[in-house]
Parts: C-alpha cells; structure tokens; sequence
C-alpha cells in the first residue's frame, strides 16, 4: 500500500526520530510512504472563532494539494498538525459557504472538492493495519516494562476529531499490550503537558512534568510513552530541568510509540534516534533485557 504523507515542520527539525522510525515501521510492514508534494505549515492551531477563515487558508492549501495528487488519504505523525487538518477539512465539509469564501479567495489554487480524508499515524496502524498484526511481529516483548500512555490534548479535543474516546482512550493501551508492555493508567494521561508555555514559562511546564512523571512513578511505571513532540520535549526536557526545582525528584524516560515499535520489530536501534532525548531511554531497555546488555 502506498500512503501519502504530510510532514508539517517540527518532523523535519525536532521530531525528526519520530519520522525515522514511523518510516522504519512502514517499511517493515511492507508499505510505501511517500512525502506529499509542495505542502506548507498546517498553521499550527485551529482558529477558536467562526468568523475567522484566514487562519484555515493555510491548511486548506494543503488539502488541495493533496487532491492534485490525485489522493483521498493523507496520513500525519504531528498531533498538532492533524488536529489543525481535520478541523478545518470537517469545516469545509460541514459549511459550504465557507468553503465556497476560501476557494474564491485562493485563485492559484483549485478548488477544494472535500474529498480528503485526515489519519493519524495512530489510527493508521490500528484501523488499516491491525494491533494484532503488529503483534505477530514483535522479536522483542517489552515484558517487563511498565509504561503509561500519555495522550496530552490534540488527539481527543475536540471530540469532532478525536482518534479515540476524549475521557477513556484505549487505543495507545491496546498497542502496549500487543508490543507485550505492562500498562500504567493514569488520570493525567489526558491533561495538557503546559504546550507553548515552554517558551515564555518555562518553569510552569517543569511543573506539568513533575506533576504528570510523578503521578506514574506513584503508579510504579517505568516510561511514558507519547505520541506528540512538543509534549515529548515538554516531559522529557523540561521534566529533566524539573529535577533541578523539585527535591527527590527524577525525571522517567520518555518513548514516542514508533520507538517502541520499532523497538518491538527488532528494527535497527538507529532508526530511533535516542540520542536527541534529555533522559536516556535507552538504559530502561537494557535493564530490562530488552537491548541486550
């Protein structure tokens, strides 16, 4: 299966471990993943107020494009960037008026049919693949690790495009389960990790972290596992920076779930990129034999 992929920017900078390895994924599950053509920054966030359309042009541009590639599916790694993409595309499908201002507006471009349809990388390998498929391939359990799944905000709000139930997501257990983790829940698995706070308030993000890591080390888990980079960087780097504000404090490791995948599969520990973490993941996989030592 050949699967168009759109990037946005922080893959291609910060997050670049978390495209390598999801691309390591693809190529062992036997699909082709193909960057789409001339794509631009989604706009980062959806516009909060009905009357504000310029905030989708952005993103709508990319959905075009997506079209005149002669494609229905465009697939994302940023929970950031597909939460923006399928909010504006359910708002171009569900007013048309607005639909009709935009694509006035955008005269270079064709008109946008509303025939694309948004996934996350996610939804892509439980929906399309299968957890249990994945499950047959894994060379290397997680046994013995203990790890909680963190969903933070922009997979589950708004609920009109969430990848899974906003109160009681599984799916991110599920692909735990399948890669032979123990699971850790957690109530703050589904509150903000401080987001662009990072910037201008650096310490109050240090403060979600110790908070959030906290929370699961009294649940006894050994990692949190994630989905979006900038709540990677806010628990790992920032929880990292917390260990210097708060006393007894030590920051856990943090996974993207491609690297566990990845991980799991047995693919090239490369792929991963584990260096670019402020705590190194790597030594909770030697100590529990999943690396060997």
């Amino acid at each position: 299966m050949k699967l168009l992929y759109y990037p946005g920017c922080t893959l291609k900078t910060s997050a670049k471990n978390l495209e390598k390895s999801a691309f390591a994924i693809m190529d062992a599950l036997g699909h082709e993943i193909a960057e789409m053509e001339d794509w631009n920054c989604c706009g980062v966030v959806s516009s909060l107020t009905d009357d504000d359309l310029m905030h989708h042009l952005a993103t709508l541009r990319n959905l075009i494009h997506v079209e005149d590639q002669g494609e229905e599916k465009i697939v994302t790694l940023c929970d950031m960037c597909c939460n923006t993409l399928k909010q504006t595309n359910l708002r171009m499908k569900e007013k048309p008026d607005d639909l009709e201002t935009l694509n006035l507006f955008m005269d270079r471009e064709n008109d946008y049919k509303g025939t694309v349809k948004v996934l996350h990388f996610l939804e892509f390998l439980r929906d399309e693949v299968g957890f249990s498929v994945l499950k047959k391939m894994v060379k290397n359990p997680l046994k013995g690790m203990k790890i909680m799944p963190y969903y933070g905000c922009m997979l589950l709000r708004p609920r009109e495009v969430a990848i899974d139930d906003a109160e009681e997501p599984t799916i991110m257990k599920d692909l735990l389960k399948a890669l032979g983790a123990d699971v850790i829940d957690n109530p703050f698995k589904i509150e903000c990790c401080g987001s662009y706070h990072t910037i201008e308030e650096k310490n109050l993000v240090s403060n979600r972290a110790n908070k959030i890591t906290n929370f699961a080390i009294e649940r006894g888990a050994d990692a949190i596992m994630l989905s979006c980079p900038l709540c990677r960087f806010n628990l790992d780097v920032r929880g990292k920076e917390a260990e210097k504000m708060y006393n007894n404090y030590k920051q856990i490791p943090v996974y993207y779930y491609s690297q566990l995948i990845a991980v799991a599969l047995g693919l090239d520990p490369k792929c991963c990129g584990f260096e670019d973490h402020a705590v190194d993941p790597v030594l909770l996989l030697k100590k529990k034999g999943v690396f060997e030592k």
